[in-house]
């Protein structure tokens, strides 16, 4: 038996740097994919804000949902992941590095069915930069068909070098 590839849905976010802060609108691409009864969805929007360089930036991402319609005992873990947040030109100046960028999930939001069901980072205590791909989510013991929903928190630490402007860059929520 081979193993499942994993479904992933990124949103596209961005953030702005000026002095003083100025709001960023976050304009995403939204993509859901499904596969053997399993699919995850991601906002179709986020808005994370501006700051100055050397502060920070935290924003709720949006609800992230998880859908199971396996029957028993099926399980999944669901992992996120960064690029790098730039202002297009590529420059060290230019550029918030995704290990700038910390997650936390959260709790549970919303759930259907019964299933065991186990952030990867609790509180903002725990968050974890984005560094390297960091596990958001998972479920075990579920039975009947299962949704499991949470609102993680994203924050970005801005580098004091930093120049202002508009900086993108995308998160990915993938699921298997």
């Amino acid at each position: 038996m081979q193993p499942a590839q994993p479904l992933m849905a990124s949103v596209a976010l961005a953030f702005g740097l000026a002095a003083p802060p100025a709001p960023a609108v976050v304009s995403t691409d939204t993509t859901e994919q499904r596969a053997a009864s399993l699919s995850i969805s991601v906002p179709t929007s986020a808005a994370l804000g501006g700051a100055a360089p050397g502060g920070t930036i935290s924003a709720y991402l949006g609800t992230i949902t998880v859908d199971d319609a396996r029957l028993v005992l099926a399980n999944w873990t669901a992992t996120v992941s960064a690029t790098n947040f730039t202002t297009g030109a590529g420059s060290s100046a230019q550029t918030v590095g995704k290990g700038r960028v910390s997650y936390w999930s959260g709790p549970v939001t919303a759930s259907v069915g019964i299933a065991v069901r186990t952030p990867g980072q609790l509180t903002a205590l725990l968050a974890q930069d984005l560094s390297t791909p960091r596990t958001a989510f998972s479920k075990t013991a579920g039975v009947l068909g299962t949704s499991t929903s949470w609102n993680p928190a994203l924050v970005v630490a801005i580098p004091n070098s930093a120049v202002a402007g508009s900086y993108t860059g995308t998160v990915t929520h993938s699921v298997a």
